[in-house]
């Protein structure tokens, strides 16, 4: 038995199952026929990373964001015990945004007769970073930092940020007009991708009989989950077992990546780090506290996909599910939960 397997916990508590089934009950009273995609924006949120999800306008990416921040009361920096949801902010990306309206900007205090910081939008527990890819780079490197380093660095002065920082990223496919592709350094600060895709037809009609009770998020969501209980799940998740044999699935998937004739540029060290996180919460989500080798076919492509570059993009993916299924097969072979 190794170390891992040592410290690792028995079962995972009850008090967290619930936590988790009423996290995502909540959000699924608005977002509707999308379990899956909760699962997955709340694994990302305890595997303490980042969110981007690409799709067409009007399918809930929004929507998705401000009831998960609904679904979580207070208690963080600033508000100790506050019996609220933690701070939610909506930044609406746009060409002439600047750096300034993002992370904030020092201004003249009269009465100090002194510059003080003014915190900008992003000193927020989750920001909904909205058409992401409508931005300047200037913009978009300013972000860096902030999703990297929980900090933001203004004239040689650092501020951290909440423990609890998510971003949640949307972006319009990349061939709508005033669209540019995010550069490969700001993608790789988001754990995972998405997309969101059209409700199916029973749950579209079940949208439109309820729209009233799903605009009002305030009324229909309440607070299930602490601030604290989120970071005692992120605690939690790291205490999740992987199998030796699942971590060299990880490493034999990544380092594939780079030698697959149909892959221009594959996945780096910190995407094959980033996917053992993900893979610790995604089990936690499903209730155990060991990952299994079906969790590694559920997460590849949202963790993996956006971080390399294809040489046919239209079939790229066929490219990584060719690994993902190779690397299926040899552990299936050896039976390792037998």
């Amino acid at each position: 038995m190794t170390e891992t397997e040592k410290n690792a916990p028995a079962e995972l508590s009850s008090e967290y199952n619930e936590k988790i089934a009423a996290l995502s009950d909540s959000v699924g009273k608005i977002i509707r026929g999308k379990d899956a995609e909760i699962a997955k924006v709340v694994t990302c949120m305890i595997a303490g990373g980042h969110m981007l999800m690409e799709d067409l306008p009007g399918l809930g990416k929004t929507t998705m964001a401000k009831a998960l921040a609904y679904s979580i009361e207070g208690e963080h920096s600033g508000d100790k015990g506050a019996d609220k949801s933690v701070v939610f902010k909506r930044i609406q990306f746009t060409p002439d945004l600047l750096p300034m309206d993002l992370i904030g900007t020092y201004i003249f205090d009269d009465k100090n007769k002194d510059f003080i910081f003014k915190h900008g939008p992003i000193f927020a527990n989750i920001v909904l970073a909205d058409e992401i890819n409508r931005a300047s780079p200037k913009v978009q490197s300013a972000l860096l930092e902030c999703m990297a380093e929980n900090q933001v660095t203004v004239a040689e002065q650092t501020y951290q940020l909440d423990d609890f920082f998510f971003v949640i990223g949307t972006q319009n496919p990349i061939e709508f007009e005033g669209t540019y592709p995010l550069p490969a350094a700001q993608l790789d600060r988001f754990f995972m991708k998405i997309d969101f895709g059209y409700a199916s037809e029973d749950k579209e009609l079940e949208i439109y009989k309820n729209y009233r009770q799903i605009n009002n998020i305030k009324e229909t969501v309440s607070p299930v989950v602490s601030y604290a209980d989120v970071l005692a799940l992120r605690q939690t998740s790291e205490t999740v077992h992987v199998h030796d044999e699942i971590i060299r699935s990880v490493n034999n998937v990544i380092r594939a990546t780079r030698e697959n004739a149909g892959i221009r540029l594959g996945a780096s060290t910190r995407g094959g780090i980033i996917f053992l996180k993900c893979l610790r919460a995604y089990a936690l989500i499903k209730g155990r506290t060991y990952v299994i080798e079906d969790d590694i076919k559920a997460l590849a492509n949202e963790v993996l996909n956006h971080r390399m570059l294809y040489k046919n993009p239209e079939a790229g993916s066929e490219a990584l599910d060719s690994i993902v299924h190779r690397e299926l097969e040899r552990l299936a072979a050896l039976r390792l939960w037998d």
